[in-house]
């Protein structure tokens, strides 16, 4: 079943000029996959879900409440995100060239 969100979904214009994956590729529909309920398939669609939700998730928590370390939580979230989409980003390249 198709949910109204994916009729709307933007195409990667990296894609379409290049014809190479970005880092955000995969996002959108791994975010239509986790309201579906299908969170081992977002996963797989793109790593960097979870990591990322977590941050989101901080970062809206944290505007309504301060704590003591929140800037090393926010930077080691926000490192930990990067490193994840770079990772799987370049274990994606090396699968779909050789």
């Amino acid at each position: 079943m198709k949910l109204p969100l994916e009729k709307y979904m933007l195409p990667c214009v990296n894609k379409k000029i290049l014809g190479i994956d970005c880092l955000g590729c995969g996002m959108q529909r791994a975010i239509a996959l986790l309201c579906k309920g299908e969170f081992t398939a977002a996963f797989y669609m793109y790593p960097a879900i979870y990591p990322l939700l977590l941050l989101l998730l901080f970062l809206g928590f944290n505007f309504f409440l301060k704590f003591k370390h929140d800037s090393i939580i926010k930077i080691g979230l926000m490192v930990t995100t990067v490193l994840t989409m770079i990772i799987s980003y370049i274990i994606k390249m090396k699968i779909i060239f050789n």
